[in-house]
């Protein structure tokens, strides 16, 4: 490929209960609400995105909660487990933390440097907390619950699992990501300057089971680039290379393609901007359902539809101190 991608966008998963999963990530992990809006393919499900005071690109992990979703498998063909970056003194901290609010979380591991914690939200979905041995620059969001000393950083990697490690590397080099390490069947890859929020391990398992896609997984993994004419050349690139891409959607916030690795977990290309206040002023991100124009006509049976999804008021947080 002639391009590559600075690091990654977005990670989205699926989720179930839709109160319990907002409550879970603005409340335990402190993370801001930055969009209200639903899944512009089915828009009776909502689309919830949670990452930093903007929701920069590298940020963010947004979800799709459908009530009493059956759940999914963790396996090849999916990312796995994603991690956020915290800075390094606060892992100590994120591992009481996590016990006082009821989440089963596992001791510090090391790896490479590294300091990670690894836990699971209300629906599985596999998550790890991160130190960084060269620190973080990115601003938490100092808003929310959690103390800004502590607060994550924005995303830190994305661990893919798959039986074809040659296509999966071959696609993630096509992407313009270069080797960084490998420990046994694990290899990490980096993009840009290669710090949290570009990198992504892949775990090897030929024999592994195939994962699917439902309640507590990853849905799809997002990289960045900064324009639509940059993600127009991607397309073209990918096309001619035999990678079944979709059209450019409008996301309303970034525009999208898609398309599968190898291995078979399902990539996108997003563009960073328009950003997510397009359609709503930074103070006020969130709190409001908000619906791309193509779906206003339709927005009092959308609202009829959806469940009702109380919030914590950010106006007021109620910080922890444990």
């Amino acid at each position: 490929m002639t391009l590559a991608t600075s690091g990654l966008h977005h990670v989205t998963a699926i989720a179930g209960n839709p109160r319990r999963n907002a409550e879970f990530y603005l409340r335990t992990l402190g993370l801001r609400l930055v969009k209200t809006t639903v899944n512009f393919d089915a828009p009776d499900v909502y689309h919830l995105y949670f990452g930093d005071e903007a929701g920069r690109p590298g940020t963010l992990l947004t979800f799709f909660p459908f009530d009493g979703v059956a759940p999914g498998r963790r396996g090849n063909g999916q990312a796995t487990t994603t991690a956020f970056s915290v800075p390094a003194a606060s892992i100590g901290w994120w591992q009481r933390h996590l016990r006082a609010a009821g989440t089963d979380v596992g001791e510090v591991a090391e790896r490479d440097g590294e300091q990670a914690l690894t836990f699971h939200d209300p629906d599985g979905l596999e998550l790890s907390l991160v130190a960084h041995p060269q620190g973080d620059p990115r601003d938490p969001w100092d808003g929310g619950t959690i103390p800004a000393e502590h607060g994550i950083r924005g995303l830190h990697s994305v661990t893919l699992s798959t039986a074809d490690e040659a296509g999966t590397v071959g696609m993630l080099e096509e992407l313009g990501l270069r080797s960084a390490w490998q420990d046994g069947n694990r290899l990490r890859f980096a993009a840009g300057d290669g710090g949290p929020g570009a990198l992504v391990d892949v775990a090897v398992d030929p024999r592994g089971t195939h994962g699917l896609v439902a309640g507590g997984t990853v849905h799809h993994v997002a990289w960045r680039v900064p324009d639509e004419a940059t993600q127009e050349r991607w397309r073209a690139e990918l096309v001619e290379r035999g990678a079944e891409v979709t059209a450019i959607l409008d996301r309303q916030y970034f525009r999208s393609i898609y398309f599968r690795e190898p291995g078979g977990t399902l990539l996108e290309i997003a563009t960073d901007r328009p950003g997510f206040d397009v359609d709503e002023p930074l103070l006020e991100l969130g709190r409001a359902l908000k619906l791309p124009p193509w779906l206003e006509p339709d927005r009092e049976q959308i609202e009829a539809a959806l469940p009702k999804l109380p919030l914590p008021a950010e106006n007021d947080p109620e910080r922890t101190t444990a």
